[in-house]
């Protein structure tokens, strides 16, 4: 889709001015020639995404505010929009973060039906803002990356993508190439011998099969993270049996209503709550919706309030704080009340590790499940397995019908296709080395490219729709500044990549997520570098990326002699050509 909405052209052009310069002992030079054009002026440019999620979809309208002169395509590799959220359709799947935050600001729903939306649902939403802001036309579905190389003469990336609907391979280029294919969506095996080897019915959560029915089944579900947690009360329903296997236990939240109940924190909060319905399964009474309809007042104070108890929950991870250490108490506390006192289960499935070293997960069902007479708890490795099901570490074979591995994804941000930047692959540089970024979003050695929710991004804060539109916003004021200042390439420097790395390091020690202790924060190691978590607060993510350090990027330009100021042409400017006198209407402006 090509959109161009520049203005008219300047009556005033200077194409027969003399461009010819002195230098400083007073000879003619020609070397250098002014560009005929008005400071302002936009190069044509293409910019490609990768991948059709909150990402991708949001990034389509921050270009259509923000820039004119491109074309913008996304390529999607799966057969709709929506990303982890057409993926994943595990019985229970839902997203752990409070529905009227897990969406875009610039388009709220009002009509969610439950406090915590299920998959089925945030996917639905997602592909009615793709159809209702019209961005198909910008989407190719069923079209897979497999290979991008930057080229240095051309200052582009050099693509290949296949259309899994035909099998043909394309090629294509990219002035910006833009990663949205997000950690949580490239899902993984168990690492154990014999994966093949079994007989029965093998599943991923992430790619669950329609027609699977646990009913009258024995069934072993690996994983207590996320994932495991939801899970494993719907199975728990209807298997004959169930064995739950996990090898590090796992700090499980009350529902996040209750538990800012217990914590009586937010009083604002607290009181709007009291005026809604819903019901123990966190159902929004029919009332509820349709006030959240007609009240445009109680509905943002509803969102903000909510917005603003996740965002102050950053020193409940501070190793030892006040509100660590209390909320941790609580914690415990709560699964001893669930698990009814169960003096194995509780050594089982309590950690011994600080709240908040593993992703945090709301889990009263999940629970109480394990107390049922149907399910046992299996705490430790898998040796391999085998035709008949499971054998652990110790020696004992499982004998199910149906394994369940809730494995998670590969964390190790490692790209699913070989790109090649400036200095080789980065798909090896990640898979070999710790994973640093620029802020989250910029890689050394990779030009012209940009990803959401890179290397310690804050993707364990919160809402990560929130985090995409300031992400979004970021990189298309680099974009625009590139297209309007003749800039031909834009990368990080090394040493700014190095001091952020370093900053990172010495800070998570002040956190538990930098505590020992087995987590996807970590890339699945008890220890070892935090990679997929901000140093600090989602507010001091959002603080930081409000403004542009040029000075810790490495510039191209696209000039006469690379000169930096070639830019600002003929002298005239293309505010010209509206109005001129825009400074007048607000000169207290904040800066």
């Amino acid at each position: 889709m090509v959109i161009n909405t520049s203005g008219p052209e300047l009556p005033i052009r200077t194409h027969d001015l003399p461009t010819s310069t002195f230098s400083h002992n007073g000879s003619l030079e020609k070397s250098y020639t002014i560009r005929e054009e008005p400071l302002g002026t936009t190069k044509h440019l293409r910019i490609v995404g990768i991948g059709a999620g909150a990402s991708g979809l949001n990034m389509v309208r921050t270009l259509r505010l923000n820039l004119t002169d491109y074309d913008f395509v996304i390529y999607e590799k799966n057969q709709d929009v929506g990303g982890t959220w057409f993926e994943n359709r595990y019985p229970g799947c839902r997203c752990d973060i409070p529905s009227h935050n897990y969406q875009f600001a610039w388009k709220p729903k009002h009509d969610w039906s439950n406090f915590h939306a299920s998959a089925d649902e945030i996917g639905g939403y997602l592909r009615q803002v793709c159809d209702e802001e019209h961005m198909r036309d910008s989407i190719k579905t069923s079209h897979r990356v497999e290979f991008a190389q930057w080229d240095e003469e051309k200052a582009r990336w050099d693509l290949m993508v296949q259309d899994l609907t035909t099998g043909e391979h394309n090629n294509d280029y990219a002035d910006f190439l833009l990663d949205g294919t997000g950690i949580l969506n490239n899902w993984k095996w168990p690492d154990v011998e014999g994966l093949t080897a079994f007989d029965g019915d093998l599943i991923h959560t992430a790619n669950w099969p329609k027609d699977f029915d646990a009913t009258g089944k024995v069934v072993a579900v690996i994983g207590n993270g996320s994932t495991g947690i939801q899970v494993v009360p719907e199975l728990q329903k209807k298997a004959e049996k169930m064995y739950h296997l996990f090898r590090t236990p796992t700090w499980v939240l009350p529902p996040r209503i209750m538990a800012w109940k217990m914590m009586g924190q937010n009083q604002e909060l607290l009181e709007i709550l009291g005026e809604i319905g819903i019901d123990a399964q966190e159902n929004f009474s029919q009332e509820t919706i349709e006030r959240f309809k007609t009240d445009p007042e109680f509905y943002g104070r509803f969102v903000k309030a909510v917005e603003k108890e996740v965002n102050n929950a950053f020193p409940m991870v501070l190793a030892g704080s006040p509100l660590q250490t209390f909320a941790q108490q609580k914690a415990e506390q709560y699964m001893k009340l669930m698990l009814r006192g169960n003096k194995e289960l509780c050594e089982a499935l309590i950690p011994d590790f600080p709240l908040g070293t593993r992703r945090l997960t709301p889990g009263q069902d999940y629970l109480q499940a394990l107390t049922k007479e149907n399910v046992e708890v299996r705490r430790g490795g898998i040796r391999r397995f085998v035709p008949e099901g499971i054998q652990l570490e110790s020696g004992e074979v499982i004998k199910v019908d149906a394994i369940v591995c809730a494995t998670g994804f590969n964390t190790s941000f490692c790209p699913r296709f070989p790109i090649f930047g400036r200095k080789g692959n980065l798909q090896k540089d990640f898979r070999d080395e710790v994973p640093k970024s620029y802020m989250s979003c910029a890689i050394a050695n990779m030009p012209n490219y940009f990803v959401f929710l890179g290397p310690n991004a804050p993707i364990g804060h919160g809402s990560v729709f929130t985090l995409t539109e300031h992400i979004a916003k970021y990189i298309t004021r680099i974009i625009k500044k590139c297209q309007t200042e003749c800039i031909k390439t834009i990368c990080p420097s090394q040493d700014a990549i190095d001091d952020y790395f370093e900053h990172i390091s010495a800070f998570m020690p002040r956190t538990t997520w930098g505590a020992q202790g087995r987590s996807w924060f970590k890339n699945g190691q008890e220890d070892g570098p935090v990679t997929a978590l901000h140093p600090g607060s989602r507010i001091h993510f959002f603080h930081m990326l409000e403004n542009f350090r040029g000075e810790d990027w490495d510039y191209i330009y696209d000039a006469p002699k690379k000169n930096r100021f070639f830019y600002l042409g003929n002298g005239f400017s293309t505010k010209e050509n509206g109005d001129t006198t825009w400074y007048l209407d607000n000169p207290d402006a904040k800066l």
